[in-house]
């Protein structure tokens, strides 16, 4: 018999349960992935949307950068603006509080949807909640570039259009975490949800290039193609999403306990055999499968216990105020709001940052900004790792948030100095700003929406983790908001901004630092063990 060939011993490897996590685990990426690649064209288009121009340049030429493919912008912008500068109202002076207002449409909304998009996650099927967000989503990202095919000026079309996008695209975080924390474990998540938490910057970077590709000539696709994409993904969700390991016959998830299993409905624990006059119960056939399919023998089942289970068929989802007092969750919430404040500034108003300051033109400064979602990755990977290694969450964000301030200090000093200086900030700024942010929104989530306290009622995962990133969105609502408001004094006022919002984070995080450093085990998330019945 000739010899397997390697790539098959390769996938034989790997058990039926692990095939299937890694295709949740890759699938749930690209599901949210597509919901950040939509969300960065507004930065993008900002510099389209208003350039800078005197009055006198309504009658010159068009720009050299736009091609000659872009005949339906330049007459839209002379014959509505009468000049130059960018699209009408976003071509008056005011237009950095024009732009702002449209980010604070979109994070308003999101904050406020977040909530209820939580407490409805519990109660509704993830894969349909989920596949009707990234539809609408799709529809409303792209009903904003089609305010270039039909030459609308209106800016509260615009305001409105995202409005509605910010509150169905709460139906996406809670969902995904929701559906990860289903199918792995506590084992070593802060490494695990790290890296799947790269979608951030992946989807960031995506956006980028794809809005900078049309920015110049076409930016109403800069909106129409994300759209479209986030759409399709939709339909993937509702192809391919696999809720809970309960949903595949004999497929269990790893819990806290060395030797502990589930059937979707209760959990088994094996102990040692009891004297053989003993009488059993029959095991019922998912059971008998699921013992048998995590050992080479058949177990008997006086050696099992049954234990409540996770699914949540007897326990109900938790209250709004119960999750509130979950312990952690009202300190890393407030934390995230400044830790978010920071992110989405930068998210929102980096490449006209980078406009302003180098002088380069829309699609450039977008992709030179895609920098700092490049450094994003490494540092919610990083915080991930350092994390589990340490078993200390709260002291992992209190260490990059320390290092985070001064970076921001210098970046706005040295970014003045030249493009090489510009890159280097990017990519250190993005690290130690995005890796905090990264670990509360997925680790620590994970770890408080299982907390000891919920006495294994895993209902409370989709509303904690709501919890947490909507208190985090209402950050995410005020730095462009507040950064709109700052930049015409001067760039310097935004950074002092974001320096004070920094060390409003680590405030939040002094008490939880102090019980970690003064217990040997990690604080948040602590898994009580399993009680026999």
């Amino acid at each position: 018999m000739a010899p397997l060939p390697a790539g098959i011993r390769f996938i034989v490897s790997f058990s039926r349960d692990q095939w299937y996590r890694a295709f949740i685990f890759a699938l749930t990426y690209l599901l949210y992935a597509s919901f950040h690649l939509s969300r960065k064209p507004i930065s993008i288009v900002k510099g389209e949307l208003h350039k800078h121009c005197t009055s006198g340049d309504g009658a010159g030429p068009r720009p050299s950068h736009q091609s000659d493919s872009a005949g339906l912008a330049a007459p839209h912008q002379l014959r509505d603006n009468g000049s130059a500068c960018g699209w009408a109202p976003f071509d008056k002076d005011n237009y950095q509080q024009l732009l702002g207002a449209l980010d604070y449409a979109f994070l308003c909304a999101y904050a406020v949807g977040m909530y209820l998009s939580g407490i409805l996650g519990e109660r509704l099927p993830i894969r349909y909640y989920l596949t009707f967000g990234m539809l609408a989503s799709g529809a409303f990202t792209a009903l904003f570039g089609l305010g270039y095919f039909y030459d609308i000026h209106s800016l509260g079309f615009y305001v409105v259009t995202q409005v509605i996008n910010g509150l169905v695209q709460t139906t996406g975080w809670p969902s995904v975490v929701t559906c990860l924390g289903n199918w792995f474990g506590k084992g070593r998540r802060g490494l695990i949800m790290g890296v799947w938490n790269s979608h951030t910057s992946v989807g960031n970077i995506l956006g980028s290039l794809i809005a900078g590709y049309w920015v110049s000539s076409c930016w109403g696709l800069s909106f129409v193609v994300p759209g479209a994409i986030v759409a399709t993904m939709g339909i993937v969700c509702f192809l391919f999403l696999i809720e809970h390991p309960k949903d595949i016959r004999c497929t269990s998830t790893l819990t806290t306990h060395p030797k502990a299993y589930e059937n979707g409905t209760n959990r088994f624990r094996l102990q040692k055999p009891t004297s053989h006059n003993e009488k059993s119960r029959p095991l019922d056939p998912e059971m008998q499968c699921l013992l048998l399919s995590h050992g080479k023998t058949p177990i008997h089942p006086s050696h099992v216990v049954v234990l409540p289970g996770d699914s949540g068929h007897c326990t109900a989802a938790i209250s709004f105020t119960g999750a509130l007092r979950i312990p952690g969750v009202i300190e890393f919430s407030l934390c995230l709001l400044f830790a978010k404040l920071v992110s989405y500034t930068f998210l929102f108003w980096l490449p006209l940052y980078i406009t302003s300051v180098d002088h380069l033109d829309a699609q450039r400064a977008g992709e030179l900004s895609t920098l700092f979602d490049v450094g994003g990755l490494f540092g919610g990977i990083l915080a991930g790792v350092i994390s589990d290694r340490l078993e200390k969450r709260a002291s992992t964000c209190g260490l990059m948030l320390l290092l985070a301030a001064p970076t921001l200090y210098v970046f706005s000093a040295v970014s003045r100095m030249g493009l090489e200086a510009t890159v280097a900030m990017l990519l250190l700024s993005g690290a130690l700003v995005s890796g905090p942010y990264a670990l509360i929104t997925t680790a620590v989530s994970a770890d408080l929406g299982t907390h000891k306290s919920l006495k294994g009622n895993s209902h409370a995962l989709s509303t904690v983790t709501a919890i947490i990133d909507g208190t985090g969105s209402v950050g995410a609502a005020l730095g462009p908001l507040l950064a709109g408001l700052l930049s015409p004094s001067g760039w310097s006022n935004v950074f002092y901004m974001l320096m004070f919002a920094d060390a409003c984070a680590l405030l939040f995080l002094v008490r939880l630092i102090h019980k970690e450093l003064s217990c040997p085990g990690p604080v948040a998330g602590n898994q009580a063990p399993l009680k026999e019945h």
